[in-house]
């Protein structure tokens, strides 16, 4: 899959040189980086449900009466965030 990254300068001339030096492409020194990283960290915990109901258009109810912006995002994130606070 081809994606883009935004890499500091001195970062990406790093990586550039590391490439160089060992033969190999950027993308797979870039590759191998995540790759260690991922498995450096720990799994993910279950992640919590969405506020879904069937009884109020797939809306719960607390979700509908928040008055939440659906068209920005970040006022969406920071209500989930909100979520996940109280949960136990």
């Amino acid at each position: 899959m081809k994606t883009t990254l935004q890499l500091s300068d001195d970062l990406y001339r790093e990586v550039k040189s590391v490439a160089a030096l060992s033969g190999r492409s950027v993308t797979s020194v870039i590759e191998e980086a995540l790759r260690s990283f991922l498995l450096q960290t720990s799994p993910v915990g279950r992640l919590p449900d969405l506020p879904v109901s069937a009884q109020v258009g797939g809306l719960t109810a607390e979700f509908l009466a928040s008055g939440v912006d659906f068209d920005d995002t970040s006022e969406l994130l920071a209500w989930l965030d909100s979520i996940d606070a109280r949960l136990p």
